[in-house]
């Protein structure tokens, strides 16, 4: 199989998970179909990051790109929901389920979304119709060195003690998932894509606590977990310092 075929086979499969998650919320079968959805164009965006300024990527990277700001507010909402239930307080839940299951309908009529669908029906052709001009052409060195740009930026924020946790947050998350699509092309190693998922983990709670402590200014009636909250915010943010200490050794250690 070719570099180029390889790329393709893979928006495929992600383009089924898509769509396979689409169905699930539509019918209600679980609760993890929208969270499967943004894994899908996480995985997506991931692939076409370092070719997304060529002409027969940018629609689809754009398309992927409206989708996923469309659904985070709401699996941020079904975060929170997951919490509430989890600090045993289903009457501050039930409101919530029923604005969750409002953005659940706005995503299923969202023209954003078919639109996104569209994309993906056409890409591969169009894909195909680069290759053969030759627009594709050294395209595994044109990426292995977008992967190494990307890699020398992480230790370069890492390096940086006044480096915004939020932007770092994000620049982790970039690499760990471009090293998931392109393992072969990666520049880091298997200890560092562990420390990766460890920092992300890390981040994540702390990030996920930080959004529900400034929740608490706009809705009242969490106020009682405000300290909880800022208390686990802490302590989640001093756990990823440690691990992004971790990360930057292995990445210099390469």
């Amino acid at each position: 199989m070719s570099f180029v075929d390889s790329i393709v086979e893979q928006v495929l499969r992600i383009e089924l998970g898509i769509h396979h998650s689409c169905v699930r919320l539509l019918c209600r079968t679980d609760d993890e179909a929208l969270h499967d959805m943004r894994i899908g164009l996480r995985r997506l965006r991931s692939l076409l990051r370092p070719i997304r300024n060529l002409e027969p990527v940018r629609e689809l990277d754009a398309a992927a790109a409206e989708v996923g700001r469309l659904t985070t507010p709401i699996r941020d909402l079904e975060v929170m929901i997951i919490e509430l239930q989890r600090q045993g307080l289903p009457d501050l839940a039930q409101p919530r389920r029923q604005r969750l299951e409002q953005g659940y309908r706005m995503v299923e009529d969202s023209p954003t979304v078919r639109r996104l669908m569209a994309c993906l029906d056409d890409w591969p052709e169009s894909f195909r119709d680069a290759q053969r001009a030759g627009e594709l052409r050294a395209l595994r060195d044109f990426i292995r060195k977008r992967l190494k740009k990307q890699r020398d930026l992480l230790v370069a924020a890492l390096q940086d003690p006044a480096y915004d946790r939020h932007a770092l947050r994000i620049l982790i998350k970039r690499m760990r998932y471009a090293h998931e699509a392109y393992p072969s092309l990666s520049p880091i190693s298997p200890k560092a894509a562990a420390s990766l998922k460890a920092v992300q983990g890390a981040l994540g709670d702390w990030h996920d606590h930080f959004q529900w402590c400034l929740k608490v200014d706009a809705e009242r009636d969490l106020e009682p977990l405000r300290r909880p909250w800022e208390i686990a915010m802490d302590a989640s943010l001093k756990a990823a310092e440690a691990e992004l200490q971790n990360l930057l050794e292995r990445l210099q250690a390469q």
